[in-house]
């Protein structure tokens, strides 16, 4: 298959999957899918990739992927941007927040006759779980408050251990 080819099956592929058609988005997969997923520690098959990709479906309505970035070489389509969604449903136990998120994300899709047979796929996670209010992390006029508190704790003389030394020597 050409590179264009190629091109077209992958961004079908999103495309579907954005305008919610799960048969059409799993029909482009080869019965001998891979998926490797950043924080996933195992490859997942077409079975695992699916259910994975069904939570996000189901959690997070109006889903959109929007590429900055299509890069082809041979049969790798890379595809660099943002999936943006509405966090509607629950999602890894955590209730339906109503809100709006948008993540950065990175794909490379292997095409083979005419299906996709490999992805590998990273996404901000840490961003979404700061989106939905699931982790705090300080602004910076929060480090000098973090710092001092660090070093208070470091240089403070444990008591309890010094009591019990002075004691013993009595």
């Amino acid at each position: 298959m050409s590179t264009e080819q190629n091109k077209t099956i992958v961004l079908q592929f999103y495309k579907a999957f954005d305008n919610r058609n799960i048969d059409q988005a799993l029909a482009l997969l080869a019965p001998n899918f891979v998926a490797h997923m950043a924080g996933v520690p195992e490859a997942l098959d077409g079975d695992g990739f699916k259910a994975f990709g069904m939570a996000f479906y189901f959690a997070f309505t109006n889903g959109q992927h929007t590429f900055d970035e299509v890069i082809v070489e041979g049969d790798r389509v890379v595809t660099c941007g943002t999936f943006t969604a509405t966090h509607l449903r629950d999602f890894q136990g955590l209730p339906p927040t109503g809100k709006q998120i948008k993540l950065s994300i990175m794909h490379i899709d292997r095409v083979e006759d005419g299906k996709i047979v490999e992805h590998w796929g990273q996404g901000d996670a840490l961003g979404l779980m700061q989106q939905l209010g699931i982790v705090f992390l300080p602004g910076p006029a929060l480090f000098p408050h973090i710092l001092k508190s660090l070093l208070s704790k470091l240089f403070k003389k444990p008591t309890r251990d010094i009591e019990k030394l002075t004691s013993a020597d009595e």
